[in-house]
């Protein structure tokens, strides 16, 4: 029997095994090398693995502000946006990303998501027109907000802020330990679309609330916030 086929078919399987294995031994093949967490450069990835699990798959919302909404990016300017990424919210859920602060990310990375949050989820154009309340302000009256917060907010929240049919409890001291005055601030202004909460326009639509109404209620939630003292002793009153 000739042996030429068999040695046809060898030679094809040598150059089949031969090509799977071109890269050196023990080396990786090119393209194959994992990225370094500090080289990532994609927003998509970037945002997945850091913001999604509090702000929500495409910024709609979760557990915190929804990023992708038109008037909190029109009203936050992009240091602002870039600073609270970086630094976070002392005394919030809202950690530090910076690696100078603590975190894990380059200031190229920090500046990736900022910049690529304004430029896909802010709509400019809507507000060319509008008077939009400050992102930041002196604080307010508490004893004004109460009544602010009686003409806006009680129809969905209750008279005194404990939750009713329509909304949930807003001075329960567990959730404004999780939350800074601004964050009140920028919700109340807002919103929360994902959530049928409406801005500072659409509450009544008569009348927007105004700056210093912004300003009070505000003050009237944050009054609730539980004292230390007052949290140390309901600590040590649990079983």
């Amino acid at each position: 029997m000739s042996r030429i086929p068999y040695l046809s078919a060898f030679a094809v399987l040598s150059l089949v095994l031969l090509s799977a294995c071109s890269a050196p031994n023990g080396q990786p093949l090119t393209g194959s090398e994992p990225v370094a967490p500090s080289q990532i450069a994609d927003f998509g990835t970037l945002y997945a693995q850091n913001c999604a699990a509090c702000h929500g798959a495409e910024g709609r919302g979760g557990a915190s502000i929804a990023l992708a909404n038109p008037v909190y990016l029109a009203i936050v300017d992009q240091n602002a946006l870039h600073n609270v990424v970086a630094n976070g919210v002392h005394g919030t859920s809202m950690p530090a990303f910076a690696q100078s602060a603590g975190g894990a990310l380059t200031d190229r990375q920090l500046t990736i998501l900022a910049d690529q949050i304004e430029a896909r989820w802010s709509r400019p154009q809507e507000f060319a027109e509008v008077i939009l309340p400050p992102y930041s302000a002196d604080p307010g009256d508490p004893e004004q907000g109460h009544a602010v917060f009686n003409g806006y907010c009680s129809r969905c929240h209750g008279a005194d802020g404990t939750g009713a049919s329509k909304g949930a409890s807003v001075v329960d001291p567990g959730f404004l330990a999780l939350v800074s005055d601004q964050s009140l601030r920028s919700s109340v202004i807002a919103g929360r679309a994902d959530q049928n909460v409406p801005d500072w326009r659409s509450d009544s639509p008569d009348h927007a609330m105004t700056p210093q109404e912004i300003s009070d209620v505000v003050a009237w939630l944050s009054s609730h916030r539980a004292l230390p003292g007052n949290l140390a002793k309901a600590r040590k009153a649990l079983p």
